[in-house]
Order: C-alpha cells, then structure tokens, then sequence
C-alpha cells in the first residue's frame, strides 16, 4: 500500500541535516527584519518574501542561492532573536512528526551584533527548550555547531561544541564551499574532537567529488558525511545491469557511514537531476546506510513530509522504505546508544505498526 501524504506526516521521522539559518519562517523574517531595519527584497507580504526565498534558490544561481541566506542570518544577531526561530523550528518539526531532530547552525555567523559565541549557543539551546515544551515533549532536539570551511575558527568552534556537549549540543560540523576548501584544512578541530571523544559531521561529497569524501573519512575521521550524494561516482552500473563498487564506495557502505541525504536541495544545487535521477535511489538497492533530511527547509520550500513523499513518488516506497530510512537516521543520530534504541523501540517502531496495521 502507498502510504498517503497524511500517513507519511503522522509517521514518526528523523532528521540529522537540517540548517536552522534555513529554516525561518517567512513571516518571522518579515517581523524580525522590520525590528531592526534591515532591508529585505520584498516587504509586501509573509507569502511573497517565501515566494522570493523560493524562486531566488531555484534560480540555478550559486550567487543567488547564497545570497538568501544574508537575509536569514541578519535577523539572527540578538539573543531573543535567535532563541525565537529556534523556538519555532522546534515546533515546525513537532508538527511535522520529526521525533529527533539535530540542527546546525554557524555561532560564528551571529556574532555580529556584540553577542558571545556561548550566548549564541544559550540563545539557540532556551529557543529548543521552549519549542521541545511547546510540543508536549514529543520530540528530543540536539544542536550540531558548525564551523565554517573558509574562516579559520573551527578550533574554536570545537572547544565550543566540547564545553556545551552535555548541554545540549550533540556534535560538530563544517560547511560551506567544498572546492578550494578542502576538510584536510581543519585537521587540528577533527584531531580535537576526537581526542576529546566527541562527534563530528563534514559536508562532503555535495558539489565536490571523491576526494572531499575521502578526505572527509580517512584524513579527518567523520563518523557521518553531509549529503555525501557524490560517492555514486565510485559505483559504476554495467550494461548487464551488475553494479561494481569502487574501494571507497565500498569502505562506505561496509562501514555503514551515514549518508546525510537532502533529495530537494540536492537537486537545486545541481547535485542531482532531478528527484527520480537522485542517487538515493541506487544507493538505496544497494544498502549504504541512507538518511532521509531537509537541508533548508525555507530555500527548498520542503519538509521531512515532503522529502519523504517525493521519494514515495519517484520510486515506490513503501511504509517498509520509511521506516527503515528513520531507524537508518536513529541508529546514526549523535546520541547515547541506550537513548536510540529507546526512541526506536518506544516511538518509530509503534508509529510505523500502528500506520500499517
């Protein structure tokens, strides 16, 4: 049976990729920005500046896509500000049946204003706490602090997630442009982390190749690669149909490291053609350990909802595919093992049989 739209938003989900600069409401931004003057392209309506968000990182423009995150990030400069669109998020993935969520965010970016890197952080972590209450507490959220690949303060950003990792922050990550910056740059924050026993994701593999991704692993010792999608390259598909996988495609699959797919934003970015082109699909038959996430949640007007339904769309999945897709993103969420698998026993496995019966 295809699930229907509705199943697929009361059926519990796991997001570990998703960008909280990217996902504002538009109508917050809106508020926020007439706080304090900053200048948005449209101030007519909720409605067109979402529209603007939208068409601006559908235009096939890097610069364009880019650019819509200087609005999001320039109403993000104040403690209530930002505690504000944490709170939100928080309940934007509660309504959208997302049990476990981690967001990430670049302190670095909300600096601007005179707040401390810590008061980002205790701004970002009230907001989850308010939302998280919001909800009844039906869903657990972790931050992830990012540090970004062209800055040099990633150090700094990892001593930031090591003091705040039994406060709310569950782990590390870089981002930004992959080609001329490379993960190899911040050795001394991977060589940190995990010194300190801490966890880390890196953006690899998205709009760079192979390298980034082996870098990423065997360089830097990721335990999990943001999107990731680029390992389809050392996968080679024969006419007869047999699949062949390279060393490094195999070394992923076999180490069962997660793969932080976002479907929507991989397409408007150029990563794929198109949802039923995506290589989820492929690397899906082929068991790598596949994780389902929204990415921009804003740019790519999408949801955990949607994301989900556009995979059900484009190849046939099942409740069977989604469930497994959530345990695959559970197993591999930045948290205690005895905390996931209570989450996966007591919540996504009866949310899943109480759907199919």
């Amino acid at each position: 049976m295809e699930p229907t739209r509705e199943q697929v938003r009361s059926a519990p989900k796991v997001l570990l990729h998703d960008h909280l600069d990217g996902g504002l409401r538009p109508a917050t931004i809106l508020e926020l920005a007439n706080e304090i003057g900053h200048r948005l392209p449209t101030h007519e309506s909720a409605e067109a500046l979402g529209a603007w968000f939208a068409d601006a990182a559908d235009s096939g423009s890097l610069v364009r896509y880019l650019e819509t995150f200087d609005h999001t990030v320039a109403v993000m400069q104040n403690g209530p500000a930002i505690t504000r669109v944490a709170r939100e998020c928080v309940e934007d993935l509660a309504a959208d049946g997302v049990v476990y969520a981690e967001v990430r965010y670049a302190p670095e970016q909300h600096v601007e204003q005179g707040l401390t890197l810590d008061e980002v952080v205790a701004a970002v972590q009230e907001g989850f706490e308010q939302g998280v209450a919001a909800a009844g507490g039906k869903i657990v959220v972790r931050q992830l602090l990012t540090a970004m690949r062209h800055q040099a303060r990633s150090m700094e950003i990892a001593e930031l997630a090591v003091a705040w990792r039994d406060r709310g922050v569950a782990g590390f990550d870089i981002a930004g442009a992959e080609a001329g910056y490379p993960p190899t740059r911040h050795l001394d924050a991977f060589e940190y982390l995990q010194r300190e026993n801490s966890h880390f994701t890196i953006h690899a593999g998205e709009a760079f190749g192979l390298p980034s991704i082996w870098q990423a692993i065997q360089w830097c010792g990721a335990d999990r690669l943001g999107h990731g999608v680029r390992i389809i390259d050392d996968i080679t598909v024969h006419d007869d149909g047999s699949v062949e996988l390279g060393r490094l495609a195999s070394y992923v699959r076999d180490q069962r490291i997660p793969l932080e797919m976002a479907p929507a934003s991989n397409v408007q970015t150029g990563a794929a053609a198109s949802i039923a082109e995506h290589p989820i699909g492929l690397l899906t038959e082929l068991r790598f350990r596949v994780t389902v996430n929204t990415d921009n949640r804003l740019m790519s007007g999408t949801s955990m909802t949607d994301e989900m339904v556009a995979l059900v769309e484009a190849f046939g999945y099942g409740f069977a595919d989604l469930r497994w897709f959530t345990i695959n993103a559970m197993k591999s969420a930045f948290l205690p093992f005895d905390e996931r698998l209570a989450i996966i026993d007591d919540v996504i496995k009866p949310g899943y049989a109480a759907l199919t019966g």
